[in-house]
């Protein structure tokens, strides 16, 4: 199965990184500029709305939560998505900075879709990276560089 893959360096400490991952507020800062629906807690679920939609463009299961790693698993969402996980795996290098190795694993083929997705998510990560370091960040739409229709 095809995955899609990322490593990224912020310089910024481990624990900040984590907060904008494993938080709703943190999430909705980098990714979907928009309040996220449900518990990112383990066992919980999230919903990521993008621009005006009523509908979650995907609902995510929270997996795993610890220091080092965040694990979404897609319950709902574009076809491509559903069943997919999400791993966040944060890599401290000393007291402020951190290695990001980013990955959205269990895709059934490789597709333009997919491609597209890739390249959002280097836009978003980019998004996460920055606003860790500067408080800058470029959530939706300002980071969507890829339509999904």
């Amino acid at each position: 199965m095809p995955d899609i893959l990322h490593r990224i360096s912020i310089d910024a400490p481990t624990a900040r990184v984590h907060e904008l991952i494993a938080t709703a507020d943190g999430i909705a800062r980098w990714w979907t500029g928009r309040p996220l629906d449900g518990s990112a807690e383990i066992g919980g679920t999230v919903g990521v709305y993008f621009g005006a939609a009523e509908k979650p463009a995907a609902v995510m299961r929270i997996v795993t939560v610890t220091p080092n790693e965040i694990t979404w698993h897609v319950v709902e969402g574009p076809d491509s998505w559903v069943g997919t996980r999400i791993t966040f795996t944060l890599r401290p290098r000393g007291e402020d900075a951190t290695t990001l190795l980013f990955a959205h694993t269990g895709w059934r083929e490789a597709s333009e879709f997919m491609s597209g997705c890739s390249t959002n998510w280097g836009s978003y990560l980019t998004s996460l990276k920055t606003g860790a370091e500067s408080g800058q960040f470029a959530a939706y739409p300002h980071g969507e560089i890829s339509r999904w229709n």
